[in-house]
């Protein structure tokens, strides 16, 4: 993203103009620039404290090296360098494009098509680098620009050749935790193998939004990396074969990049035809291009100012005391930090004055309060009728906007889809992907669960249909999709028995379903909501009409055998069920049976079954067991 540059950054560097800074990381800054001839370049330079380190000079001659090897078919093609100035830099053409990362979050995960195209594309690009005996060894989608003629690879700040041991230490392990293979989190060496891991892993984010082993922290991410299994949960049936062969510890058994680009789609490992790939990106991508490509020529932001100097203390007016206070010792320190701009988000330490400054009067400490955060950006929604809850959608949000459910982009509050989901009950997210059941009031007689497209809001295919439940039910309920499984409550078709329902989104196929309770309020679904926690489901109940109380119960996910329910409904397996006359309903007795009423007992083992029941009548009347009493059929609670 374009930004100011600061008061002290370069005007010129080499025969460029520099108008705006693009970004900087730990070893340089780079610049949007503009030649004498009018050109537009993105120039880079090393930072100047780190100008006179030998080693760092070195990479940065590679990098310039490599950035040459790849050209501008599949990175940016070098215009100008001095790897050897005081200030080293390099120029190359300016990319019109996001990054991979910013293209995801304004459009969501890409489709399958723009995901194939993008990997046989960059894998071309690494097999031009590794012919080179060049290695990238920081493959991740920041580093990977999306243009509409295809993506570009950038940034090959730690690039190296092959078997070149002398820019990093034995066991060290240098590049991004989350896109490393195994072999460079282990600090070995990374050759070309170790690209295609990356790669794999830019595919995984690229289809899902998310990086094959999650995030945390470095160290978190570095030991799943090297140990543990990659989540491709989210990625397409067809890419997963593929991309478990590129993610595999052993990069013996990782296919080369030509295999990768043949498999993608690429026409014998050429890249993908350039002209068709703006075709296959979402809309709201090619929004962002052309956008970067509209303020490139715009006039450029103004250079920042210095920062304003701290303002002096106030002399403290006292009688002459021995030597400095503790007080002002602080107030001096704390000028002198903020005259040298390193004083950062922390506060002040506050030292508990002696008790003798100003002749002996204690006085208030002031303190310094941090400015509260700005404000990014504020939307008005229009309020849903029920829920409201806002959900995570890969880098975006969706929430519900009265009758309509939309998706919101998280950096700038605007609102990029909206899909006509009426009822807020009846959709879900997974983290990445939306879902939301077919409308109730369509043709079909059966339920189904789609995706919902982050592009153009519609509803998809289905994915799978319940054939046996009510399509027409307006009640019916989507709770939540985890791992590729939907949890849903619906009513049969025939009939008003309502069932708590696993189906699996790849196979379209039913798992298995419990019978549970319908809506126990009117204008309510069957449950305010349900989630997965481990191996667990957990159903939190609509509270029955005139009912403050709810009711939490969990299921096995994998069979959905019930584990527990609280509270606990009143169960009496030893007491009996009396029912007064045939056809009317029964009641149980806390104590007695009114008088007129049969009386019972029974002996032998206890258990459904095992009953042996003996009845005698007061004033002449005749016991009946019931035929409502609990069938050991019926769900029990095992134990939480």
């Amino acid at each position: 993203m374009i930004s100011p540059l600061l008061h002290d950054d370069p005007h010129t560097v080499g025969p460029f103009r520099i108008l705006a800074r693009l970004g900087g990381g730990g070893m340089g800054t780079v610049y949007l620039a503009r030649s004498t001839g009018g050109r537009t370049v993105a120039v880079k330079t090393l930072h100047t404290r780190l100008a006179a380190d030998t080693t760092l000079r070195t990479r940065f001659r590679l990098e310039t090296d490599a950035a040459r090897v790849i050209g501008s078919g599949h990175g940016a093609a070098v215009v100008d360098a001095d790897p050897q100035a005081p200030v080293p830099w390099l120029a190359t053409e300016y990319v019109l494009g996001p990054p991979l990362d910013t293209a995801v979050e304004a459009g969501g995960p890409l489709p399958e098509p723009a995901v194939r195209a993008l990997g046989a594309s960059l894998a071309t690009g690494l097999e031009q680098l590794h012919r080179s005996e060049v290695v990238h060894r920081d493959l991740k989608p920041s580093n990977i620009l999306v243009t509409a003629q295809g993506p570009r690879i950038i940034d090959f700040g730690i690039a190296r050749a092959f078997g070149d041991e002398h820019l990093t230490s034995v066991g060290s392990a240098v590049g991004t935790p989350a896109f490393m293979s195994p072999e460079q989190a282990a600090g070995l060496e990374h050759a070309a193998a170790g690209d295609v891991f990356a790669l794999a892993g830019v595919l995984v984010f690229a289809a899902t939004g998310l990086g094959p082993f999650g995030g945390g922290a470095p160290g978190d991410l570095l030991y799943r990396v090297r140990f543990g299994e990659p989540d491709l949960g989210g990625v397409p049936e067809s890419l997963r074969p593929l991309l478990v062969r590129c993610l595999g510890k052993d990069p013996a058994h990782r296919p080369s990049t030509t295999e990768l680009c043949t498999a993608l789609g690429g026409a014998g490992g050429a890249p993908v035809d350039r002209g068709g790939f703006a075709d296959l990106l979402p809309d709201a991508v090619l929004r962002e291009i052309s956008r970067r490509s509209d303020e490139v020529w715009r006039e450029p932001p103004h250079r920042l100012p210095p920062p304003v100097p701290a303002e002096a203390p106030l002399a403290e007016a006292a009688a002459p005391s021995p030597g400095v206070s503790r007080r002002r010792l602080l107030y001096v320190a704390g000028g002198a930090l903020l005259g040298g701009g390193v004083l950062g988000g922390g506060g002040w330490a506050l030292l508990g004055g002696s008790g003798d400054e100003g002749g002996g009067a204690k006085k208030k400490d002031a303190v310094d309060r941090l400015k509260p955060p700005t404000q990014m950006w504020s939307a008005a929604m229009w309020c849903p009728d029920f829920g409201g809850e806002v959900m995570r959608v890969g880098r975006n949000l969706a929430m519900r906007a009265g009758i309509v459910l939309c998706g919101i982009n998280a950096e700038s509050g605007k609102t990029t889809w909206q899909a006509n989901v009426a009822e807020p009950w009846r959709s879900a997210t997974e983290g990445t992907r939306v879902y939301a059941l077919r409308g109730h009031k369509e043709k079909a007689a059966s339920p189904a669960v789609c995706e919902v497209s982050q592009t153009n809001s519609e509803l998809g295919k289905p994915l799978v249909e319940l054939s046996s439940f009510a399509g027409k039910e307006q009640f019916n309920q989507l709770l939540c999709v985890a791992d590729g499984i939907a949890y849903l409550v619906a009513r049969t078709a025939s009939g008003k028995r309502w069932y708590l329902v696993a189906a699996d989104l790849d196979s379209g196929k039913e798992r298995w379903r419990r019978q549970v309770e319908g809506p126990q309020a009117e204008g309510l679904p069957p449950a305010l909501c349900g989630t997965v926690v481990g191996s667990r489901l957990v159903l939190c109940g609509s509270p029955r009409r005139d009912s403050k109380f709810i009711r939490l119960s969990a299921y096995d996910k994998a069979h959905g055998r019930q584990l527990w329910e609280s509270p606990r409904r009143s169960r009496a397996p030893h007491r009996p069920v009396w029912s007064p006359t045939p056809g009317t309903s029964t009641w149980a007795p806390s104590t007695s049976p009114p008088a007129g009423c049969p009386t019972a007992s029974w002996s032998g083992s206890s258990g459904p079954g095992a009953m042996s029941a003996t009845a005698r009548a007061r004033n002449g009347g005749t016991a009946r067991p019931s035929s409502t009493t609990e069938s050991s059929t019926a769900p029990r609670p095992t134990g939480g």
